[in-house]
């Protein structure tokens, strides 16, 4: 059942008509695993551990009608993330089915439940679409790193970023971004340990700024109308990842299509049990992480990049 919107939905603080979005044509499916962890990162933006239920575990039975009603749409790839993907005991087989129809991107922590399954992961390499890692490595200062996910964690994520990029598949590296960083020194420190590992230092670095843990309402500008007309043109607006993605998640039970990655701690950006159904309905830029996107640009989708 959708949520009935209010006023504050539609226009700003203000009364200014608010900034929006409306989906073209489905080029990606995500697919967030659980919000279950083997780490328990402070600053983790979907709030997720080892505890943690807020949102719950796919089995491949969940994701397998989506994932045809994508293909049926013409979707072009498949993203997962969680939580940890490779905590959910049968994601592996969700990976394989989904690189059997379509190219797959995994956001991981590259830490042992990833090393735990390379077996199961390295029979990925012969599937008939590319399937691709992203690692999660926060900072390329170790103690900085192991400060937010834990001891042995930063050689632990290296590890496997060698190990996947050994076995054939492309990987590329999540660090976090700050608006005070030297980004050419920062850029320079990953690609001296990308060197000490082996692994080609041209490696793709996808930066994002801190998003906040979920459900904190944390104050940003309004984005109106206006913004989106000025600051921004057709071109800027379909990379919106709303523009052109989704976000399907488990919860309490039931499958649920969200607006994009960042915005499933809101239930107003719910859209619906179907993908057919959620691409009908225009994205309102209400959440405060939609000022990320606005600002910054910021994408957790490789299609555009």
């Amino acid at each position: 059942m959708r949520r009935i919107a209010t006023a504050d939905w539609y226009r700003t603080s203000s009364g200014e008509p608010r900034g929006y979005i409306d989906t073209g044509r489905l080029r990606e499916v995500w697919f967030h695993t659980g919000t279950a962890c083997n780490l328990a990162c402070p600053f983790c933006l979907e709030g997720s551990s080892p505890a943690d239920d807020r949102l719950d575990l796919m089995r491949l039975a969940d994701v397998q009608p989506l994932v045809d009603e994508a293909c049926e749409l013409g979707v072009e790839q498949f993203s997962f993330t969680g939580g940890e993907p490779f905590v959910a005991k049968e994601f592996p087989a969700i990976l394989a089915y989904a690189a059997e129809r379509r190219p797959c991107l995994v956001l991981t922590n590259g830490t042992r439940p990833l090393l735990r399954r390379l077996a199961q992961i390295r029979a990925l390499a012969r599937a008939a679409h590319r399937v691709a890692f992203r690692v999660s490595i926060d900072y390329p200062d170790v103690a900085r790193h192991e400060a937010g996910r834990g001891e042995g964690t930063f050689a632990e994520s290296m590890q496997a970023l060698k190990v996947l990029h050994d076995a054939g598949f492309h990987v590329s590296l999540a660090r976090q971004w700050t608006a005070d960083e030297d980004t050419a020194a920062v850029e320079a420190a990953y690609q001296a340990w990308l060197r000490a590992y082996g692994i080609p230092d041209d490696l793709l670095l996808v930066s994002f700024p801190d998003f906040a843990p979920p459900g904190v309402d944390r104050h940003t500008p309004e984005i109106t109308e206006h913004c989106m007309t000025t600051y921004h043109s057709e071109q800027s607006r379909a990379g919106f990842m709303c523009a052109f993605s989704r976000m399907v998640v488990k919860d309490r039970g039931r499958m649920r299509v969200y607006a994009c990655t960042l915005v499933d701690d809101d239930g107003k950006y719910d859209l619906g049990g179907s993908l057919r159904e959620s691409l009908a309905q225009r994205v309102m830029l209400r959440h405060h992480r939609c000022f990320s996107c606005f600002s910054h640009g910021a994408s957790c989708s490789e299609i555009t990049r």
